[in-house]
């Protein structure tokens, strides 16, 4: 990394710019590679085909093609995140016309910060942490208060869904109604 950065800061950033952007879309591949054995597999194949999983399957398409690519591009400011999103994102068959656009924005970011502050920064953040335990304190209780907000907001959801008041049957903790409504596009 060192005989990196010692590069005029032009030819430095584009270095990093193509390894991050090889990296991360050859594990994008990988994860595509796992989800197309795993479908070959026959017992895997059999889940999958059940109309309640291919309900799931979709409904996660839909949720990683609106939200993955946030969170690719944000995965490039934080350290140790990258491998897993991209991954997932093989694994979930995410689009290419959302994958491809997110990783390079994600590249650049990754390319400019390496190639201006680097791997400085980041030794800073863990020096000042390991002599603050309370800044971990504060960091796993703003952690905590995140997880159980959204598990709270997600069971209220639910409840919602199944007990809509109209009647209305429910499908996979989904009102019918909701469901038409997501696949219309209001």
């Amino acid at each position: 990394m060192d005989q990196i950065l010692s590069l005029p800061f032009g030819v430095a950033w584009a270095v990093l710019f193509v390894i991050v952007l090889a990296r991360t879309n050859a594990t994008y591949w990988l994860g595509r590679g796992i989800a197309a054995g795993a479908a070959r597999s026959t017992r895997i194949a059999e889940r999958l085909e059940r109309p309640a999983s291919a309900r799931r399957i979709v409904r996660a398409q839909k949720l990683l093609d609106r939200w993955g690519p946030f969170a690719i591009v944000l995965t490039f400011l934080t350290v140790g995140l990258q491998t897993a999103v991209n991954l997932a994102a093989g694994l979930g068959r995410m689009h290419l016309r959302y994958y491809i656009p997110a990783t390079a924005v994600g590249s650049v970011v990754w390319a400019f910060l390496y190639a201006t502050v680097g791997l400085a920064a980041l030794d800073l953040w863990v020096e000042h942490a390991s002599a603050s335990p309370w800044l971990w304190v504060i960091v796993a209780a703003a952690v905590l208060v995140a997880v159980v907000r959204v598990g709270l907001l997600r069971r209220g959801r639910r409840r919602a869904a199944t007990h809509d008041g109209g009647g209305a049957a429910s499908v996979d903790g989904v009102a019918r109604g909701g469901a038409d409504q997501e696949r219309s596009g209001t």
